[in-house]
């Protein structure tokens, strides 16, 4: 893992009254009015592709919504290349993986984090079977218990493109934000995303553009239903 990975700053927990952390609290309003008919408990967020920036959205969305005194619960799905225990500087040791298979308790799966109302599942031990894990009955069951814990919780998947287990995770949620590059990944890739996810009945409540230029917008920028709003 890179030196850079390990490091990864929080914006919105480190300078939460930065003009970027502002950007985030927006991000979470409209992701919040976007589902003003439904209560979206389950909230994962993936991206067509690598180094989009899917991580670096979960996580600061994860804190501006614990800075809302709800309980909040961050779980790394991505069970290929987890991330979330260098992030958060915890241990990996006992995690999605590890209670799945019965190799630890629920509690010893959860860590809290030094983020008030923020906990943090990480992804546990790497599997042969990633895909076949996240599909389990167990997976499912363990979500509807976590619901009954926490307020909200929000789950970082593999890239939708890269391999199924986005698609899986999909189906067990309330709803689906796609993080796209938007200097960097062409149209189609993004459609091909879009379609996978549809596939499978996802919910799709909206596209995070990630890295636009400082002419248009602070990134990053939320598409909903056809029209945009910073």
């Amino acid at each position: 893992m890179s030196r850079s990975v390990k490091q990864r700053p929080i914006i919105t927990n480190l300078n939460p009254k930065s003009p970027i952390s502002e950007v985030y609290r927006t991000l979470r309003t409209n992701i919040q009015f976007s589902s003003v008919d439904m209560h979206y408990q389950t909230l994962m967020i993936t991206s067509s592709g690598p180094m989009e920036g899917k991580s670096t959205t979960i996580n600061n969305l994860a804190v501006v919504y614990a800075q809302t005194n709800k309980k909040v619960l961050l779980i790394d799905a991505d069970l290929r290349k987890p991330t979330a225990h260098h992030t958060f500087r915890i241990s990996n040791r006992h995690g999605l993986t590890d209670m799945i298979t019965n190799q630890c308790s629920l509690d010893m799966s959860i860590k809290e984090t030094d983020i008030q109302n923020l906990s943090v599942m990480t992804a546990g031990t790497i599997p042969p079977n990633p895909s076949e894990i996240l599909a389990s009955q167990k997976m499912s069951g363990l979500l509807e218990e976590l619901k009954e814990k926490f307020d909200f919780i929000l789950i970082d998947t593999p890239p939708v493109l890269a391999v199924s287990d986005a698609q899986i995770i999909a189906t067990k949620c309330d709803g689906v934000i796609l993080v796209v590059d938007a200097g960097r990944v062409k149209r189609e890739v993004v459609l091909k995303a879009k379609s996978s996810l549809e596939f499978v009945k996802a919910h799709i409540l909206g596209v995070v553009l990630n890295k636009i230029s400082q002419k248009e917008s602070v990134n990053p920028y939320f598409y909903y239903g056809g029209e945009e709003s910073q």
